[in-house]
């Protein structure tokens, strides 16, 4: 199956400021999210980030809040994206069936919302450069779970390079300049 960018939107799962900090490989993950919202946004695909109880956990850091024209975060509490009735809502009144997936933690939200979007219809994309947990072991496990579950895992350059389909495409010298 292949991924368009006009049937495609992006979800960027609690990257926040407490969070972040004591996720494994944290520098390498920042910015592949960096690359990987970037490209999305060079390719017009909207794209939605919630935060984790952000009372307690803080907001979606600098960094990638710096990536996202028109910045807004979906305050969620339960671990599921697809459990906050404001994502849920929004996705649907895209009309968009691809979710391409990066955040943390991977083990925890990232699966819970990947295997609710697969129950919901919608074909989530879990981005695995773009995902972590605290330890890698976690973030294995999960991998083991979402292939079990038969959720596609790829990579920023893989399906940056699949949305923009073409060397002529409009966007292609900004995807090529992020990835190299």
């Amino acid at each position: 199956m292949r991924i368009l960018a006009d049937n495609t939107t992006g979800l960027v799962i609690d990257l926040q400021e407490r969070l972040v900090p004591v996720m494994s490989n944290k520098e390498e993950l920042i910015k592949n999210c960096q690359v990987l919202i970037q490209g999305l946004e060079a390719l017009e695909v909207e794209t939605a980030v919630t935060h984790q109880y952000s009372k307690g956990l803080g907001v979606t850091i600098p960094e990638i809040q710096e990536c996202i024209t028109d910045f807004k975060a979906i305050e969620k509490v339960d671990f599921s994206c697809m459990d906050e009735t404001e994502y849920a809502s929004w996705l649907k009144e895209t009309g968009k069936k691809n979710v391409i997936i990066c955040g943390i933690e991977s083990h925890v939200c990232v699966l819970q919302t990947a295997v609710d979007l697969k129950d919901a219809g919608f074909n989530p994309i879990v981005v695995w450069d773009c995902v972590s947990s605290r330890t890698e072991e976690n973030k294995a496990i999960s991998l083991e779970r979402l292939r079990h579950e038969g959720i596609m895992v790829t990579s920023y350059e893989s399906i940056l390079f699949e949305l923009t389909r073409s060397a002529k495409a409009p966007a292609f010298k900004a995807v090529s300049k992020l990835v190299k």
